[in-house]
């Protein structure tokens, strides 16, 4: 808890102290992670666990509970071996209400479902397509 009794920010300092900082000043953060075992992958997994040093002390009572600046856009890229869109549909929403209360207010999802190797979304059309179409939204913002 020392980033919410001592610091504005995450008291460990390694190679993600950079990362953090500069989320701060970004306008769009992309998070990409494959599906393992229903849940995005360990690395991503902590790197979103030390977001929590985003939150001020009072963060469950606060009315601005996030020390970022509002605005922010979230974009989240998923690819799974599963073809099914209705398995580890709740990965998403989990992580992005966390993000919402960082400040993030337009986030979107890209989901890749039924691939497995490398360069395997970049040969489905219908994936790609969605891709140009985010960044398109993005850009218009």
């Amino acid at each position: 808890m020392t980033c919410k009794t001592k610091l504005d920010r995450c008291v460990l300092k390694d190679d993600l102290t950079q990362v953090l900082d500069a989320i701060r000043d970004a306008q769009v953060l992309v998070m990409a992670s494959p599906i393992y075992y229903g849940e995005v992958s360990s690395q991503l997994k902590a790197f979103i666990d030390r977001t929590f040093s985003y939150l001020v002390p009072d963060f469950p009572t606060n009315p601005h509970p996030s020390r970022l600046a509002p605005g922010k856009k979230l974009v989240m890229i998923l690819a799974q071996g599963d073809p099914g869109e209705e398995k580890y549909a709740d990965v998403f929403p989990r992580y992005e209400s966390f993000f919402r209360w960082y400040g993030f207010e337009h986030n979107h999802l890209l989901r890749a479902c039924g691939v497995f190797g490398p360069g395997e979304a970049e040969g489905r059309q219908e994936i790609m397509n969605r891709a140009e179409e985010l960044a398109r939204t993005i850009a218009a913002r």
